[in-house]
Order: structure tokens, then C-alpha cells, then sequence
């Protein structure tokens, strides 16, 4: 049964053409040129040319791009002892703001701790600029029962523990009606790592737990078995949730794979099941990561890191789009670390990334939202700016907020 307000994909004209593997084709690349039209060509390529020569090309840079909009407010969580990674908001029934952060022992480094001993923690702060204090543990990895597995192999192994994933990571939460859902991503051990990855939902009436994951392993989103699809076999599975309450009811679940586009999966409920589309929504032909979806302005959006100069290397992108299945329109979406807060990079510890960019990156971006409009924005980092041991996650603000606003 079709979703309320969803677009017959079938049926809707998007202007767009797809190969036998649903690759996005533009559709200069099904023009054929034939010598009767050659001359007409000519003039409009030449009128095209002049255009682009007068057209006053300050006009985009003047205008305010939404990563001019933030201003940096400083640290959210920092842990003694623990990577922190992902800080994902929301504000509690208790008028607190809660975040829930992936964290594992600082020892073992970004990579590969990630993969393997990555937790889901809970974090408490009386207002978005923090301070912010652990709370309790809503998603443990199963790495300590692999590990008895392996130091008693003679031993039964029950289905449902076989069925268990491991380094819960990159949490997003939201609030559905009158429950909680936390979206995160596991694997199933490091040997086939990272295409294993998929996603999981766990949800709870409460922010304090306890969590239940849906169905009998928490599993919504795994990579399709149809050849055809975009990221059939992905080398790094499905991964990075973002979702987005469709404003005429559904769900839509976006999430990062091959190639390092994004992708969206659709479902008419909450635990799903949920239906990956076979092509990808962003238009990006370099890697991006870590969408963060949410309404702006009207339309849809997504908000995820530019890793390699979509815009600027190591910055953020604005994604938006008029029907949440297709992005191909973006602006700067957060500059780099360096550009709202003054960095000595000698000094730095680079846990995470190049130590030879010469700046520092953002990753991650998660929003709190009030009343529909993005106020705070959490992001960790692979560098410590203060050249600490271990990563932290950072809050940035909009500028002018009113007062009352910033509680």
C-alpha cells in the first residue's frame, strides 16, 4: 500500500535516466547530436557562454550559506579515558537536553576500537551548550561474549545469542509519538568488516531505558540481495543512519553505502519493514558522510561532511531536495573547525584522519531542532584541538539565538 504524500516513483517524471544498474545518468548524456541541428546548437552554447561571462558571479557568495549561520560554543562531551564519536540530541520531557554518544576505551584508538568495542552512552546537560554528564549505557556491544565464545568453543551457543551484533555505533535518536527511537549500526565481527555493517532500532518509552530492539536482533536495514541495486554487495554495507518523519506520514530512513552516496529506504511503520529504494538520493560524485535528515524551509534536508571538495575539503554540505528522494542541490553546510574557532595546528592531536591537511575536520553532524528549527549542532572530531589523548564531541550554535532560546 502506497504511503499518504510519498511520489509513485513510476509515475513521476524526474528528468533523470538510469543504466541497467541504476546509475544515475544526466541527460546531456542521452543527447544525440545530428548535423541538422548543430547550428542551432552552436548559438545557444554561445548565448550560454555570454551569460556566464556578464552574470555578476558574486551573487552566490554574498549570500549567507547555512554553515555561516553557526557560531562555536565549545565542548559538549568529554569522557577520561574514551573515543568519543557521534553526539546525537534531543530534548527530554524533562526540559533536559539528552545525548547519545558512541564511546570505547581511548587506548585501543579510533581505528580499529570503532569496529569492535564501540558503545552507545547516554548523556544528561540542564541546556544545549552543556555541561553534559553520563548518564547510563543504552547500547552495549557483544564483544565480551565473542570472546567467551572463543575461550569455551565446546560450548552451546543459544540462537539468540548468535544473533546478537557487535560495536553499536553512530546512534541517532528521535522522538515518535509518544516513544523513543534509537537508530544506530552494528556488524557481526571484524573478519568481514566493514561490509557486514547494517542498521539496527531499538526503542524505548523512556530516555533512561531499558531499550528493546525490535524484532529479534534489532536488524531494519541490511544490503539488498537484488543485483540490479545501486550498492548490491556494498563494500561497506549499509550504514549511518539518518531518519526523517515523512510530513505526510512514513518514514524515511536515509543512510550512507557504496561508493560513500547516500541511499533512502522507505516504510509505512516505525520498526518497518523498511524498502530500499534502487538508487541513490545524493548527486555527489566524491565521498560525503554522516547525514543527519530533518525539514528546512519547506523542503527536505540532509546535512553531511564534504570529505574530499564538493565545496571544501573537510567541511559540511546542506542537501536539500523538494521531495526527499532526490538531492541535487546543496550549499556549504559547516566550515572547518579552523574557520569559527582559533587553532594552533602544531599543537593538535590527530587521533582520526591526515596529519598533513593543515586543517580540522568536523565529522558526524547531528542537530537539535526546536519547534522545527535547527538550533544546536553536535559534531565529534578525529582531532583534538587542545591535544588531548582522547577525541571529544563539540556544540555549536545559531548566532544570534535569543536568550530564552539558549536554555
Amino acid at each position: 500500500m502506497p504511503i499518504k504524500g510519498i511520489p509513485n516513483l513510476v509515475n513521476k517524471g524526474y528528468g533523470l535516466f538510469f543504466d541497467s544498474k541504476w546509475n544515475r545518468k544526466s541527460e546531456h548524456e542521452k543527447v544525440l547530436v545530428q548535423p541538422s541541428n548543430l547550428k542551432e546548437m552552436r548559438l545557444k552554447i554561445g548565448m550560454l557562454l555570454a551569460l556566464v561571462v556578464w552574470a555578476p558571479i558574486s551573487t552566490a557568495q554574498e549570500k549567507e550559506s547555512f554553515a555561516d549561520q553557526w557560531e562555536y560554543v565549545g565542548t559538549a562531551v568529554e569522557e577520561p579515558g574514551y573515543t568519543i564519536w557521534g553526539t546525537s540530541p534531543i530534548w527530554g520531557d524533562d526540559g533536559k537536553v539528552h545525548l547519545f554518544a558512541a564511546r570505547w576505551p581511548c587506548e585501543l584508538r579510533v581505528d580499529p576500537g570503532w569496529r569492535t568495542h564501540s558503545e552507545i552512552a547516554h548523556y544528561v546537560g540542564d541546556s544545549p551548550g552543556g555541561p553534559f554528564v553520563f548518564s547510563d549505557l543504552a547500547m552495549k556491544g557483544d564483544i565480551e561474549a565473542d570472546q567467551e565464545r572463543k575461550a569455551h568453543p565446546d560450548r552451546v551457543i543459544d540462537k539468540t545469542e548468535s544473533a546478537k551484533g557487535y560495536a553499536p555505533h553512530n546512534p541517532t535518536i528521535h522522538k515518535v509519538g509518544d516513544k523513543y527511537a534509537l537508530f544506530f549500526i552494528a556488524n557481526n565481527g571484524i573478519k568481514e568488516h566493514p561490509s557486514n555493517q547494517y542498521i539496527c532500532l531499538a526503542i524505548s518509552e523512556s530516555l533512561y531505558g531499558p531499550w528493546t530492539k525490535v524484532g529479534h536482533d534489532g536488524v531494519v536495514l541490511r544490503t539488498p540481495k537484488n543485483k540490479d541495486y545501486w550498492n548490491y554487495n556494498a563494500s561497506n554495507g549499509v550504514n549511518n543512519p539518518a531518519l526523517l518523519q515523512h510530513p505526510n506520514g512514513g518514514y524515511f530512513l536515509y543512510f550512507k553505502s557504496e561508493k560513500a552516496r547516500m541511499g533512502v529506504a522507505i516504510a509505512e511503520n516505525l520498526e518497518g519493514p523498511y524498502v530500499q529504494m534502487p538508487f541513490p538520493v545524493t548527486a555527489n560524485d566524491r565521498n560525503i558522510e554522516d547525514g543527519y535528515a530533518f525539514m528546512y524551509k519547506g523542503k527536505f534536508a540532509l546535512l553531511t561532511t564534504d570529505n574530499f571538495g564538493m565545496i571544501q575539503p573537510g567541511a559540511g554540505l546542506l542537501w536539500t531536495s523538494e521531495d526527499g528522494i532526490l538531492f541535487n542541490t546543496y550549499e556549504k553546510g559547516f566550515h572547518r573547525i579552523n574557520q569559527y574557532v582559533d587553532i594552533d595546528m602544531d599543537k593538535v592531536a590527530v587521533h582520526y584522519g591526515n596529519q598533513h591537511f593543515g586543517h580540522a575536520k568536523f565529522e558526524r553532524p547531528q542537530v537539535l531542532l526546536k519547534d522545527g528549527v535547527p538550533q544546536y549542532l553536535y559534531t565529534p572530531s578525529g582531532i583534538n584541538i587542545r591535544g588531548d589523548d582522547c577525541t571529544v564531541s563539540h556544540v555549536l550554535r545559531l548566532k544570534n539565538l535569543p536568550p530564552s532560546k539558549k536554555r
